[in-house]
């Protein structure tokens, strides 16, 4: 693949949200870590950090709000693997509507998280290595229509 950043970008077990009993539960974030994370970002953006909404099923991930002089952003964390990303509207799920990071994205990367950003969620399925997805989240993908990384990753699939 040309693009070095996604090189070796591979979507795990659990990126869809989807699971079989037999192979056990999905790992899960630590909410505190971007809890924290989102406190530290509010002070290096001046701004103050808003609301976290919680994951509920069937959404694979965290919403939370920061207020700064340029506006509220909305930051998505998976409820799943340590991703972030950024959107300008609160949604059930995206699929190509991801922001660049802003600047102050730097202090969740500092507290261990992998802060994505456009380029990268906006990558083809076909870049990303995909096998670890079983045939049941690729009967999703497909009835949903997703093609790219961001659109499998924070999704609200029943």
């Amino acid at each position: 693949m040309a693009d070095d950043e996604n090189a070796g970008f591979s979507l795990p077990r659990g990126a869809t949200g989807f699971y079989w009993p037999k192979g056990g539960p999905l790992p899960e974030t630590d909410l505190r870590t971007f809890r924290s994370a989102l406190y530290a970002a509010a002070r290096a953006a001046g701004g103050r950090a808003g609301e976290v909404e919680e994951q509920a099923y069937p959404r694979t991930f965290h919403t939370a709000s920061l207020v700064d002089g340029a506006g509220e952003h909305i930051i998505l964390f998976h409820a799943y693997h340590p991703w972030i990303a950024f959107v300008q509207k609160r949604r059930d799920w995206y699929s190509e509507e991801f922001v660049p990071p802003p600047s102050w994205a730097d202090a969740f990367t500092h507290a261990g998280l992998v802060v994505l950003n456009r380029k990268q969620l906006t990558t083809p399925l076909s870049d990303i290595d995909t096998s670890a997805l079983t045939q049941g989240e690729w009967s999703e993908i497909r009835f949903y229509g997703i093609t790219m990384l961001g659109g499998v990753i924070f999704n609200a699939w029943d």
